[in-house]
């Protein structure tokens, strides 16, 4: 649709006052007047700070254009709750077995990102060499090395056993969660990267992971 603009005209009452940019159009009948206006956009301004912005975007073709809208494929999410079985204390790689539970919903996505989210407080998640189980070792060297455990430990929770506190704090040192890329449907993470699961309690215990995915 061909609409004639005639002018613009510009109206405020002082500094600090609402002003706004008017479109007059003319040419048309009343009705098609009214849905041009609803279709407009407009700019209000308090000063110099802007206030509202609306734009409306208009199909050429009302009847085909909005389908095709419609039927574009847009952002999507898919969520998964993975249990864990019990782990020995310790650095665990549990790439294959989280690609296993979200394998179909992630083949799904061809861009976006994977969250992964611990529910616990006393283990933790990392990303870390997925090659050598060495790493996964020294690294369990390295936490009990820094942590102090046992009796002589200056920890005041020790409710749930002497290795419960230096559980969470070894859970705060790494975190809880982990944010992914996802590419053409597969974690874009580097060839010797895996996700670990760090369990810091002596006792094994089931442990579960939300994975979140968001993209197109």
């Amino acid at each position: 649709m061909m609409v004639k603009v005639k002018g613009l005209i510009w109206f405020g009452v002082g500094e600090g006052a609402v002003s706004a940019i008017v479109v007059v159009i003319i040419g048309l009948r009343e009705e098609t007047y009214n849905k041009a206006m609803m279709q407009s956009s407009t700019v209000f301004f308090s000063g110099v700070v802007p206030l509202c912005v609306r734009s409306v975007l208009t199909p050429a073709n009302p009847a085909t254009d909005r389908a095709s809208m419609a039927s574009s494929s847009g952002p999507k999410w898919a969520q998964k709750t993975i249990t864990l079985p019990p782990q020995r204390r310790g650095c665990h790689l549990i790439t294959p077995k989280i690609l296993k539970e979200i394998g179909q919903d992630l083949s799904g996505f061809n861009c976006g990102l994977a969250h992964v989210f611990l529910q616990h407080t006393s283990a933790s998640l990392t990303i870390n060499e997925n090659y050598d189980p060495d790493v996964q070792a020294d690294t369990e060297t390295f936490l009990n090395s820094i942590v102090p455990e046992g009796n002589s430990a200056p920890w005041r929770h020790t409710m749930e056993g002497l290795d419960d506190m230096p559980a969470h704090i070894k859970s705060s040192m790494f975190g809880c969660q982990l944010t992914i890329p996802i590419t053409k449907g597969k974690l874009n993470i580097g060839t010797w990267q895996g996700i670990w699961l760090c369990e810091h309690r002596d006792a094994p215990t089931a442990r579960r992971v939300v994975v979140t995915l968001n993209g197109i």
